[in-house]
């Protein structure tokens, strides 16, 4: 029912956009690569296990001066840095400049692919060839053949029939929530639907900001009536569909969130789908190649891909690059692009980011030993803290903002960056530190951090706190 609906729904906006003459079409303009680089192979490199260069993406320094500015939590403007290359044992490069080496456990480069050789040459040759690549929005000469690629092959990953890249993650939910509620307004007479002609939108409580600053501009402009039930609460949701008599429902939500490191019911979500008839759309940011056999995300490890309608993405999580994307069928791409703002009025991605992410999709697949590596520093972490985890985001409430940023400033003293999230991100009462773990962090890596982590909180008082998530404000 939901399908059938949302596609009628959708056809008769795209007729009326048609007779308003107000369709936007893409039109790719095909790079095409000068005569000495026609023969070169294109093949990919795919490697077996862990190298050197994956440390890359977890490994950094600062300044000793942002270092000090960190540890006393003083603001920066960002123009700290380091002088020489740090190669020296003393902890000085080569021009005397002091900095400290750092382990990244708050990144979300979750397979470590930022720094894989594969995607840097995918990058490099690209921009050798192309530069930057067409300048413009998509609608108008930024739309090339790498572009339509990358599409491509994140629509077979998400088992969709087509794709549409966005400039980021952010923008991708801003324009797919703004062309969900078009539809309201462009079957509407005279454009101004009554209140149950409007587009119903149920959304988690624990949604992304991307996800909440897209529903409130729909809103404002009247397209859409926001109804925010509890966190993962799928009785909750039943009520307030059951009780909703506007037609055009929609739920969205985080598939994996950000902040707890739950996974969404996805399961109980498709069940209610099948019963209110609405149209599910899941922000897959987290999950998109961490989870699935294929690396196709929650909707594949939960087996329910065919029952998601719209799935959102985005290339700088685990692909190690930058974009965003919708996964959905060739008539919702059409009314996206002709109707969502944040994609029409952005410039396109660099074509050296297309390539670079096209890449990455392609490693991800193929080396399948990353996603295995990330699942099992997930179960040591586990069993070394004794914590619940069920993801490889780590959140461990400690309360106050005074007691996160203790912490954090004692972990950054024992080598590893971890941030303390405080307000606005998280309310008050429920700081944090948010664990990120990566497929090239070591079995030894773990065990230095929980190690560190032992001597500045509690781990059966964390592991109690785990269970009881806060609504954002």
């Amino acid at each position: 029912m939901a399908a059938w609906c949302w596609d009628y729904w959708v056809a008769e906006a795209l007729l009326k956009l048609e007779s308003l003459k107000v369709m936007r079409s893409l039109r790719p303009i095909h790079l095409i690569r000068p005569e000495s680089n026609q023969t070169e192979s294109d093949e990919l490199e795919f490697y077996d296990g862990l190298r050197q260069w994956d440390r890359a993406s977890v490994e950094v320094q600062i300044s000793e001066t942002t270092f000090q500015k960190w540890l006393q939590d003083i603001p920066s403007s960002g123009d700290d840095t380091v002088i020489g290359n740090g190669e020296d044992d003393d902890g000085a490069g080569p021009c005397g400049g002091k900095f400290k080496k750092l382990l990244i456990f708050s990144g979300n480069d979750y397979l470590g692919l930022s720094s894989h050789p594969t995607v840097i040459k995918a990058a490099v040759k690209a921009a050798q060839l192309h530069g930057m690549g067409p300048r413009g929005s998509a609608l108008i000469c930024g739309y090339t053949n790498y572009h339509r690629l990358l599409e491509s092959a994140l629509a077979d990953l998400k088992k969709k029939e087509d794709c549409l890249l966005c400039p980021t993650g952010f923008a991708a939910n801003m324009a797919l929530i703004t062309a969900v509620g078009s539809v309201g307004l462009l079957l509407a007479e005279g454009g101004k639907p009554k209140r149950d002609e409007r587009v119903a939108i149920f959304s988690d409580a624990l949604n992304h900001a991307s996800i909440i600053d897209g529903i409130r501009l729909a809103e404002k402009q009247g397209s859409l009536v926001n109804i925010v039930y509890r966190h993962c609460d799928m009785v909750h949701l039943n009520s307030l569909l059951s009780s909703c008599t506007m037609k055009k429902k929609v739920v969205v939500t985080d598939s994996l969130f950000s902040m707890d490191g739950d996974f969404a019911p996805i399961a109980e979500l498709v069940k209610l789908r099948r019963k209110h008839g609405f149209l599910l759309a899941i922000d897959d940011a987290h999950a998109t190649l961490v989870c699935g056999k294929t690396g196709g995300g929650a909707a594949e490890k939960f087996k329910c891909e065919n029952d998601v309608d719209i799935c959102i993405g985005t290339l700088s999580k685990a692909s190690g690059c930058h974009g965003g994307f919708i996964a959905c069928s060739k008539k919702w791409k059409q009314l996206i692009q002709s109707r969502g703002r944040s994609f029409i009025f952005s410039t396109s991605t660099p074509v050296p980011i297309a390539a670079a992410a096209h890449a990455a999709v392609n490693v991800a697949k193929q080396e399948t030993w990353r996603r295995k590596a990330i699942w099992n520093r997930v179960l040591e972490f586990r069993a070394m803290t004794r914590i619940p985890i069920t993801s490889p985001i780590i959140s461990l409430i400690v309360g106050s903002e005074v007691k996160a940023l203790e912490a954090s400033r004692h972990l950054l003293k024992s080598g590893f960056h971890v941030t303390a999230i405080r307000p606005p991100t998280v309310p008050s009462n429920s700081c944090r530190l948010r664990i990120a773990l990566s497929a090239v962090h070591t079995r030894d890596d773990l065990r230095k951090l929980v190690t560190a982590l032992s001597e500045c909180i509690n781990f059966e008082e964390i592991g109690f706190n785990c269970k009881n998530y806060s609504s954002k404000l």
